[in-house]
């Protein structure tokens, strides 16, 4: 093994590996760049997100409530952090961080994450919770976090009536920090048949709201987009100002789409009465009029896609500016470059496979084109900083 310092002082064992450019004999003729792959941190257990602050401190929060950071230093330590009412149950937990666009200046942080509720059934629990009464529901909650990284003190609550099933199925939730100052969060449809089209319930929805949680422009009831089935990646495709999302499909059909303003991306799991269909299409043109494509779809079975960034940088070569796609189930990354316009995908390769085990959240960092990786197999987890190797 050799032995890398990363831009961010990063130190730990690196592994070269040739990416196989197709799952077939044939020879791929447009190959991925090698990766070079750094451990940042491990000895954890499901790290849902992290994000890379600008002085290179990487922080991760594990979906059972813990925060950890490893600073510029090398050290790695837990932050405090109150989150004694952290709903924390299947699926739902801490979930989606993302540093504000002016953390330099205001060092805030969100997160999307469950919160108890009283048990009484008078709280905020949104439309299409099912938690039995007890208000349970998902939250954005914003916090401030000091200059020496040891403590995180939570300053405000930007949404509080996000639904939440009883169990914590498909409970989202990604945010995405747009440069403008405003959020995207995606957020999961409880398993719940009507919630993916019910515009009265923040479930199975893209949220757009501004920094004190209000709508904002061009999002009524704060709703982005709507239709989807469990939005757990969100990214900007550099240079253009689109923004993608991908969702896990049922048995079939996970999904990149590109968000249009008031777009329907047709998941209507209704079709019985009471029941959780999941064997309607991920995208139903028929029961949905108007909904639109995605850009790709795994097709049949899913390999479960929670996380989704885009290379950026000269080192990924001809794939600069592909889309990058976590796999769970399928224990690799997947890479799509698409059309000039957006609107489909022209190539696709595999990296990772099987390496790493089930990989979750990606997050670029700093200028070379690297970005942050969390693994998902629930004891050892790992933050990996991964990057284009140099020829």
């Amino acid at each position: 093994m050799n032995k890398l310092v990363s831009s961010s002082g990063v130190i730990a064992a690196s592994v070269f590996l040739t990416i196989a450019g197709t799952t077939t004999a044939t020879a791929q003729p447009d190959p991925l760049p090698d990766l070079t792959v750094t451990t940042v941190l491990d000895g954890l257990a499901k790290p849902w997100d992290a994000v890379v602050a600008p002085d290179g401190t990487v922080l991760t929060g594990e979906r059972s409530g813990r925060f950890v950071i490893r600073d510029v230093g090398g050290a790695t330590r837990e932050l405090d952090a109150d989150l004694d009412d952290l709903y924390a149950s299947g699926e739902t937990g801490l979930m989606g961080i993302a540093l504000a666009t002016d953390f330099a200046a205001s060092r805030t942080i969100y997160t999307c994450q469950g919160v108890q509720g009283s048990g009484g059934g008078t709280g905020s629990a949104g439309t299409g919770s099912a938690g039995g009464g007890s208000d349970n529901h998902i939250a954005v909650v914003s916090w401030t976090v000091d200059p020496g990284w040891t403590a995180l003190t939570r300053t405000g609550t930007l949404v509080d009536d996000i639904p939440v099933a009883d169990g914590g199925r498909h409970g989202g939730c990604r945010i995405l920090a747009h440069p403008d100052g405003t959020l995207y969060v995606g957020t999961g449809d409880t398993a719940t048949p009507t919630v993916p089209q019910d515009r009265n319930s923040l479930g199975g929805k893209v949220l757009h709201i501004n920094a004190d949680g209000s709508a904002a422009a061009g999002s009524p009831d704060r709703i982005f987009t709507l239709g989807h089935r469990n939005v757990q990646g969100l990214a900007i495709r550099p240079g253009t100002g689109q923004i993608y999302e991908v969702e896990q499909g049922t048995t079939r059909d996970d999904e990149l789409n590109l968000l249009v303003p008031g777009g329907n991306y047709g998941y209507r799991p209704d079709r019985l009465p009471l029941i959780y269909d999941e064997s309607v299409p991920m995208t139903d043109p028929t029961r949905v009029p108007g909904a639109l494509a995605a850009v790709w779809s795994s097709g049949s079975p899913t390999i479960a896609t929670p996380g989704l960034t885009f290379a950026n940088g000269a080192g990924w070569g001809s794939w600069n500016g592909a889309a990058v796609m976590s796999s769970q189930q399928g224990e690799k990354l997947v890479f799509l470059k698409l059309s000039e316009d957006g609107t489909e995908y022209v190539d696709e390769a595999d990296a990772l496979v099987g390496t790493y085990g089930r990989l979750r959240s990606l997050t670029s960092f700093g200028d070379d084109g690297a970005f942050l990786l969390t693994t998902d197999n629930g004891s050892d987890d790992k933050v990996l900083l991964v990057t284009p190797a140099a020829d």
